[in-house]
């Protein structure tokens, strides 16, 4: 029945867009109604979505237009589904789109867009399912939110297929330059994406659900990209781990220790056994170890220091101390 309603929707929707649609726009419109659908547990078609992504492959006006009608959508609807479907369509655009439709999507706030992903009070109370997903679009909204944030942070997409090999190549060549404060702003900003990957509501549902499921391989394509983001900085924090202040230090290991606290739920998440996420783990161990060796060695030079200024102030007592009595004299030093 529910299905059978949507359809109606849908219909009616579409006859809405013919009336009320300037002809120009009305194919724009009509794409994202029909990638956005209310057919329950179906993902996004592909050929509709490649049709939408290659509308958006054009003037700056057109993807504006297209960014606007999938948030009108997203905002004004009840239905869980249509709202999981709008947020799986946005993580397309940020992973797979053409620059021109990210670029849009990423100023739609500036540009007078209404809160952009801010679901926090979704709620759909049709069904016990519907209510567990309305969790789900919550969570969804706050991940994309973070990861184009992350994503502004470091200065490209995370996730983007079209991160070519020889920009990932330069992106490694351009490390070793950071600053310090920069290196830890952009480890602190993918942890954070880690974090809220692992906040992902009970998967329960996953197994049976396509539009979930979908969601979670793109979720395992994210994660993946940012193990290997965060092994590039972490390498290079082993190179500077002396060379660190006293506060850089703070925020990595503090950074660290979010990190780990995230192994166990991400390792549930992703059966994925991929050696970069071997060599994750086993890399934040070795800091960690070498943290406390940096802090022996600096705990050892400071209590050096410190003799030696001891020693200094002993040094200037080396005139013999006169007693009353005379008898006695002692000479520090001799």
């Amino acid at each position: 029945m529910r299905e059978l309603i949507g359809i109606v929707k849908d219909k009616i929707s579409l006859s809405k867009l013919a009336l009320l649609s300037k002809p120009q726009t009305l194919s724009l419109h009509v794409a994202v109604l029909r990638t956005t659908s209310h057919s329950p547990s179906t993902p996004p078609n592909d050929h509709h979505l490649a049709t939408l992504l290659s509308l958006g492959d054009s003037s700056r006006a057109t993807a504006s237009i297209i960014i606007h009608s999938i948030m009108n959508r997203l905002h004004r609807t009840n239905d869980s589904y249509v709202a999981l479907k709008c947020l799986l369509t946005i993580h397309h655009i940020i992973k797979r789109g053409p620059f021109i439709l990210k670029d849009q999507l990423s100023v739609f706030s500036s540009a007078g867009g209404r809160n952009n992903l801010k679901l926090s009070g979704f709620r759909d109370g049709a069904s016990a399912t519907t209510w567990v997903l309305s969790a789900w679009v919550r969570w969804y909204a706050r991940y994309l939110e973070t990861l184009l944030s992350t994503s502004k942070s470091l200065g490209f997409v995370v996730c983007s297929s079209s991160y070519s090999v020889l920009e990932r190549e330069k992106q490694q060549d351009s490390i070793s330059s950071y600053m310090n404060s920069d290196l830890i702003r952009d480890f602190c900003s993918l942890v954070s994406l880690i974090e809220e990957i692992c906040k992902v509501p009970d998967n329960l549902l996953v197994e049976r659900d396509k539009l979930l499921h979908s969601v979670m391989e793109l979720l395992a394509n994210d994660y993946l990209s940012s193990v290997n983001e965060i092994l590039l900085r972490l390498s290079e924090f082993r190179e500077r781990l002396g060379l660190l202040s006293f506060n850089e230090s703070v925020e990595l290991a503090s950074g660290l220790d979010r990190l780990t606290a995230c192994k166990d739920k991400s390792l549930q998440l992703f059966s994925i056994r991929k050696p970069s996420v071997e060599t994750l783990w086993e890399m934040i161990e070795e800091l960690n170890n070498k943290f406390g060796f940096v802090k022996l060695q600096k705990l050892r030079r400071d209590s050096g220091s410190e003799s030696a200024r001891f020693g200094d102030r002993v040094l200037v007592t080396r005139d013999p101390m006169k007693f009353s009595s005379g008898r006695l004299r002692l000479n520090y030093g001799s």
